[in-house]
């Protein structure tokens, strides 16, 4: 059996890739994906990932998406107080006992993203 190693990239469709890169960069410091060998790609800290498929019927995210976003984060409510002082709505916080804290917020193409800081 392969066994991978970690998740190499995530690709989704936009409707402005470089402005959603920008915007993901300058909120949430994820570098865009490189395009020469001089550019450093984005390294994330080492962690848990989860990998879940959810029921096509879920409401955990919205129906419309195929997919949410997780990211890591040190501390919740210092990265939720940066983004709301940015214009960025936050919402949906909760805690999960033993799992750890959640908030939600959406890119500007409304995007699903979770933030997580683990227990």
């Amino acid at each position: 059996m392969v066994k991978v190693l970690g998740i190499g990239g995530l690709f989704f469709r936009s409707n402005d890739p470089s402005a959603l890169a920008q915007w993901y960069e300058e909120h949430l410091g994820i570098a865009p994906a490189p395009s020469d060998a001089a550019m450093e790609p984005w390294k994330t800290d080492e962690g848990v990932t989860i990998f879940a498929p959810f029921d096509a019927k879920t409401d955990y995210f919205p129906q419309d998406h195929a997919f949410m976003l997780n990211f890591r984060v040190a501390d919740l409510d210092a990265a939720c107080a940066e983004l709301q002082s940015s214009g960025i709505a936050v919402g949906e916080k909760m805690v999960m006992e033993g799992v750890g804290k959640f908030a939600r917020i959406h890119d500007p193409e409304g995007n699903p993203i979770e933030l997580w800081q683990p227990a």
